[in-house]
């Protein structure tokens, strides 16, 4: 790649100037490139001499100046020029294009893919208890954590995705009361639902449904097993709901965990234990506390009750044990913005539990749903909130997952239902998908028309001169580090702004340049130049989970 080749330029002139400037060859270090925004300013910029400049005092426009005359570009660099306070701006030939092109062309989908890295990645997201259905407060979660294990493993990680089942505790309890009210009001018998207790329609879904199964079966059982044998129906229907959404979604996971096998099998005794064993426990009136603040946070945090029960955390330091003993490098968890307090615990006691695996928690800002401007109210105690499914069938899996994905995650998203279902060139999943659409019709136009690609490397992709041909394979060239930093910063929103960037070249190109032309060397490297940015369309796509139409009358059809 053009970054090895510049990065072992750079430091290789540096050492040849290094006794006139001071320095010691060994403290050169590995210098970084940016691009600039500007061509005008070069292909890549370097602040390297200003870094060498702090070391030895010395003006860094006079070290760029040394460094500069000390470089031997070869064929690579065609012009250097220093900016600025010392910021060296390297011109590259136009062959490291080509190169781009004939690589993408050889690697195909497998292009921008990382090294193996033989780290073991743990994502944990989405995580709804099993109360409801999946609502549009959870989608924001699951593309979240879906796209992001996406990136992390096509950047060489091995990816493990899972969901953990809160399947145990009070709400759980309120939740089987709350359907076994309805139950036995479906038969005449007076019961009310819990004032804290779940209001809404599908709990009188649930109701009938399990009415339907059992009849009034369960009227006449003791009252402690009809509401334990209602809870476990009434939380089976509801996973498996949540299921069949996510999998809608096109969300997957490898793992499903639930908490009640914690509680069930001991293992948050054996946790706090542990704790208590290496002194980052204690017991209070009753209650067992985690010495928090001895990691920096405000208060020490309750495990375990004083009337025995387990809080969240104390099931949590279970559930990290469990983790940790799986052998993964990083465990992940993708939470909203109001878990923000749980961060500074959950990775006090990993180090605490002595869990070898780092403990990263990326958090994500809530979505205001809108429909016309207008704000869509949400409670989901009342029942009067808009499913994930709801959505799905008003938007579409494509228009949702890529709409969620178009901030960064510590930013909010206002999604209107009305403007991401529009199909004009202002949605940015219609205009990135459009792209997709339209090249896969310009190469069927030239098969109609008796253009018969040859092979690529037959064809001289040298013919590509324009600016909007070399701008366009500058943008495709940018997408194996794209990838790398959106694995590295936890960033899938990184790939839905590349992708309308690559498309917003391409509509240039296509625009500027007439693809299919009497000039048939010409025609055979637009047509390569328009597949491999297809090629490289479609593998962003596919990192989010989103689609890649061949034709435009499938963009907004049959993908809900």
């Amino acid at each position: 790649m053009i970054q090895q080749r510049l990065i072992s330029i750079l430091p290789d002139a540096a050492r040849a100037a290094a006794s006139e400037l001071g320095l010691e060859p060994g403290s050169i270090p590995t210098p970084e490139l940016t691009r600039p925004k500007q061509k005008k300013f070069g292909d890549w910029s370097t602040n390297l001499a200003l870094v060498l400049a702090a070391q030895v005092g010395k003006p860094p426009r006079s070290m760029a100046e040394a460094i500069v005359e000390h470089m031997h570009t070869g064929d690579t660099v065609t012009k250097v020029e220093i900016a600025g306070r010392g910021f060296i701006n390297l011109f590259v030939s136009h062959a490291w294009l080509y190169e781009t092109l004939e690589r993408i062309l050889d690697e195909g989908p497998v292009y921008g893919r990382g090294e193996r890295t033989g780290e073991r990645v743990q994502v944990e997201f989405v995580s709804a208890n099993p109360v409801g259905p999946l609502h549009v407060g959870t989608a924001r979660n699951a593309v979240l954590g879906d796209a992001m294990a996406s990136v992390l493993e096509f950047a060489g990680n091995e990816v493990e995705r899972e969901y953990y089942f809160n399947d145990a505790g009070r709400q759980l309890e309120l939740f089987g009361e709350s359907v076994e009210a309805r139950y036995l009001e479906r038969f005449g018998v007076q019961a009310e639902v819990p004032d804290e207790g779940y209001q809404g329609q599908q709990v009188i879904d649930l109701a009938e449904a399990i009415a339907t199964d059992h009849g009034d079966a369960l009227v006449g059982l003791l009252a402690e097993d009809r509401r334990l044998r209602i809870r476990e129906e009434a939380v089976a229907r509801t996973m498996d709901r949540i299921r069949a959404t996510l999998e809608r979604f096109r969300i997957r996971f490898d793992t499903w965990v639930n908490e009640r096998d914690f509680h069930e099998s001991g293992a948050i005794a054996e946790a706090v234990a542990r704790l208590r064993e290496s002194g980052h426990a204690y017991e209070r009136d009753g209650a067992i506390f985690f010495r928090a603040t001895e990691f920096g946070d405000e208060k020490d945090r309750v495990l375990i009750r004083s009337n025995g029960r387990p809080t969240y955390f104390g099931v949590d330091c279970a559930y990290l044990l469990h983790k940790g003993a799986r052998g993964f490098d990083r465990l992940i968890y993708v939470l909203g913005a109001d878990h923000h307090g749980t961060v500074k615990r959950l990775v006090s006691a990993g180090e605490a539990l002595g869990v070898k695996a780092s403990v990263e928690v990326l958090l994500y800002q809530l979505v205001h749903l809108k429909r016309g401007g207008e704000p869509v109210r949400m409670s989901k105690r009342a029942g009067d909130y808009i499913t994930l499914d709801e959505l799905l069938d008003e938007v579409g899996v494509d228009a949702a997952r890529y709409t969620l994905l178009t901030r960064s995650s510590d930013s909010g998203i206002d999604f209107d239902i009305e403007l991401v279902t529009r199909q004009t060139m202002d949605n940015p999943v219609y205009y990135v998908q459009y792209a997709h659409a339209r090249i896969a019709s310009l190469l069927r136009v030239a098969k109609e028309q008796g253009v018969s690609l040859r092979p690529w490397r037959e064809v001289n992709l040298q013919e590509l001169t324009q600016e909007a041909e070399l701008d366009l394979l500058r943008k495709l060239a940018e997408f194996p580090e794209v990838v790398a930093i959106a694995a590295e910063a936890l960033a899938p929103h990184r790939l839905t702004r590349f992708a309308e960037e690559v498309a917003a070249q391409f509509h240039r190109f296509y625009t500027e340049c007439r693809v299919i032309t009497e000039d048939e060397p010409l025609t055979q490297a637009r047509l390569w130049l328009a597949t491999s940015a297809r090629e490289v369309i479609g593998s962003a796509l596919r990192l989010i989970g989103v689609s890649a139409p061949e034709s435009m009358e499938r963009i907004g059809g049959s993908e809900s």
